[in-house]
């Protein structure tokens, strides 16, 4: 194990040799240089550090605070960009894994820094106060980290960065990792709230085009750093293979990067002509930067990564473009923490009298729900147009695969899931959406839908069974996305919530749990709840259709009889929910549903009425799909173990038949000669 070790080593430093130990000091400090003159450019030429009239808290905070979210931003990126890097691409328990790690440990000491100066600073330019060590200060510090929206922002990053520090710094397994990883991109969320997004009309959907563009910047960026970081720690072979299996990540962070980028800046700019503003130029220097990398990205993976390998002259090209792409990444990183303090030029304006659903909602009552608008309304929720575009790409890329290997993937599986998703499109933005904020029938549509219907389609498809076929298997003990799909499947958390009875109550039990506890109060308030409740309304959903009629593999499911008896009961108590609704005669959350101000469609009471109905009426027709489509794989099985023994009776010449009857005959010779000896028994005695 040492020799092996020792001689992988000696190999890495005479492939790479000792400009590859330059490039982990030159890489982040171009990255880092370039960043902050593209933030300095941009607040000199946007006035976005220019003195305030009234109110200025300083030169020191009117510079300080774009600094500090951009090493935020920077810090974010080394952990997020390398843990994501680091599972799909590195081995657990060599150096390089640990490497990343300890990268990752020290980006988040950053990021708990750096975010908690933020907030401080925000408390500085926000209420301008003067700085002493006294109570005072110190309590008006504390209400601002407790009771404003902004400082629990600010302090919640922080402490999850603390948090981040330590877990980087002690796990090192695969299953901790990944743990890790996924609280490390919880917690860039909280700073997706910030920046221009709580400023405008489309609040929720600025604010996830937030989200999801720092998510993706981060693991584009973050991966990055980690090839440069590692780079003199892996011979040419692997680290052509670590870079290969990057620029997959990378892709998909690009367009990422892109769509949420896109709708942000619809969102931000309302005219063309904005552009020649200096939010319009500083904005579109960062699109230019964009298109750059892009290029960079396709000279990569249609030049470079293949052929470095066995080429000195592709490598030594591959590390040179990765130095200017970190410097255009820099600049781009500067340009965004200059955009967010930059004013847009034409902010939407806000009611000065807002109306009764605006003030709840944020957004003004759409017109009275007409035929036509069952089409033609539209709220594109971005998070799942994303993970449905990223959904049906992968999957048609993996039938794709098959077929061109010579297998068959059935055209009817592939139909079902593309269908399952555009539903998922259009009960997340269409107008189940648009209206669920105010009818609570419409609510409970899209409930049914998420729920029960979408589900049905997507077990249809399969998608486990043909990642572990399509998915290409990694034979170097790293882990790709068939590894992990398949440690998922058979992980212990899966085994206990695809077990029947447990998927079962978690399908009947959140219904009852949600609608009569605050969690639908938190749903309607909180757009982080509205996404919560989908997603976990989808995922009940389809982990109980799985248990019934998938054929992904799960470690039990019930016999057939068994299925059909489970699902019965299932749409009893369904039945009951929606009745127990109807019959309610108080208006669930009231100072909601009943404080829109409708003029048009049913009262809020009768429309709560008719969403019982849907529940109960609505909500069965999925499940009596259900069981008929039970009933069907009950009818295939007998029919399959009936062909399945013919086979076998045909290959062994009906031999198991034979060996019963003979043992028959066998049994029945032995009852015979049992009898006539019983009767000479008899006719002895009598003689005797």
């Amino acid at each position: 194990m040492t020799s092996t070790a020792s001689r992988r080593a000696d190999q890495g430093s005479i492939a790479l040799g000792p400009p590859s130990r330059a490039l982990r000091s030159i890489g982040p400090a171009i990255l880092v240089t370039a960043a902050l003159v593209a933030l300095v450019g941009g607040l000199a030429f946007g006035g976005g550090a220019a003195e305030l009239r009234l109110g200025d808290a300083g030169p020191l905070v009117r510079w300080g605070l774009p600094i500090a979210k951009l090493v935020v931003n920077l810090a974010a990126a080394g952990m997020v960009g390398v843990l994501v890097t680091a599972l799909f691409t590195l081995r657990a328990g060599e150096r390089e894994f640990d490497v990343a790690l300890d990268i990752a440990s020290i980006a988040a000491a950053l990021f708990t820094a750096a975010a908690g100066a933020t907030g401080f600073l925000t408390f500085l330019n926000v209420f301008n106060p003067a700085v002493d060590a006294g109570p005072q200060f110190g309590r008006q510090l504390g209400r601002f980290l407790v009771e404003t929206e902004v400082g629990r922002t600010w302090l919640i990053t922080a402490v999850a960065g603390a948090a981040l520090t330590v877990l980087t710094f002690a796990v090192r397994s695969w299953p901790s990792t990944l743990l890790v990883t996924v609280l490390a991109v919880a917690a860039l969320v909280p700073m997706g709230t910030q920046g221009h997004s709580g400023d405008d009309a489309f609040h929720h959907e600025a604010m996830t085009a937030l989200i999801l563009h720092i998510i993706g910047a981060a693991v584009w960026l973050g991966g990055l750093l980690l090839i440069v970081m590692i780079r003199p720690l892996l011979p040419r072979g692997p680290i052509a293979d670590v870079v290969a299996r990057y620029s997959s990540i990378a892709l998909a962070a690009f367009v990422l990067v892109v769509v949420s980028g896109t709708v942000r800046a619809a969102i931000g700019l309302e005219s063309w002509s904005v552009l020649v503003s200096p939010y319009g130029t500083i904005l579109g220097a960062k699109v230019l930067a964009l298109v750059a990398l892009g290029l960079f990205g396709v000279r990569y993976r249609t030049r470079l990564i293949g052929r470095m390998r066995d080429s000195d002259r592709a490598s030594r090209s591959f590390w040179t473009l990765v130095l200017f792409e970190l410097a255009v990444m820099g600049a781009a990183s500067g340009a965004a923490a200059a955009l967010a303090r930059t004013p847009p030029p034409n902010p939407t304006p806000v009611p000065e009298i807002p109306s009764p659903a605006e003030r709840l909602t944020g957004a003004p009552l759409p017109p009275e729900l007409t035929i036509d608008r069952w089409l033609t309304a539209w709220t594109i929720d971005l998070l799942w147009a994303v993970i449905a575009g990223f959904a049906i790409f992968f999957y048609l890329a993996g039938a794709w695969r098959l077929r061109r290997r010579g297998d068959v993937w059935p055209v009817h599986r592939t139909m079902m899931w593309i269908v399952g998703m555009l539903m998922l499109v259009w009960v997340t933005g269409g107008v189940v959406n648009v209206y669920q904020d105010y009818l609570f029938s419409m609510h409970m549509v899209g409930h049914m839908l998420l729920t029960m219907a979408i589900p049905v389609l997507l077990v249809a498809g399969a998608p486990v069974t043909l990642a572990a076929r399509a998915i290409r298997r990694r034979d170097d003990d790293t882990r790709g996305g068939r590894e992990w799909i398949l440690w998922a499947v058979h992980s212990p958390v899966a085994r206990v919530l695809t077990n029947p009875f447990v998927a079962a109550g978690l399908f009947i039990g959140s219904l009852w749990v949600f609608y009569y506890t605050d969690l639908f109060r938190w749903s309607l308030y909180d757009h982080l709840g509205h996404q919560w409740m989908v997603a976990h309304f989808l995922i009940t959903g389809y982990v109980f259709v799985l248990s019934l009629i998938g054929i992904d593999p799960v470690p039990y499911r019930l016999p057939y009889p068994g299925r059909l008896l489970l699902l019965i009961g299932i749409m009893a108590m369904h039945a009951f929910f929606g009745i127990a609704i109807m019959m309610q005669s108080g208006l669930m959350v009231a100072e909601w549903f009943g404080s829109m101000g409708r003029t048009w469609g049913p009262t809020p009471l009768e429309d709560q009425y008719t969403g019982g109905g849907v529940a109960w009426s609505v909500g069965e027709i999925p499940t009596l799909v259900l069981a008929i489509a039970t009933a069907i794989q009950w009818s295939r099985s007998d029919d399959r173990e009936t062909r399945r023994r013919d086979r076998h009776a045909d290959r062994t010449g009906d031999a198991e038949l034979q060996a019963y009857n003979a043992r028959l005959l066998e049994l029945a010779a032995r009852d015979a000669r049992g009898r006539g000896e019983g009767v000479v028994r008899a006719q002895r005695e009598e003689t005797s």
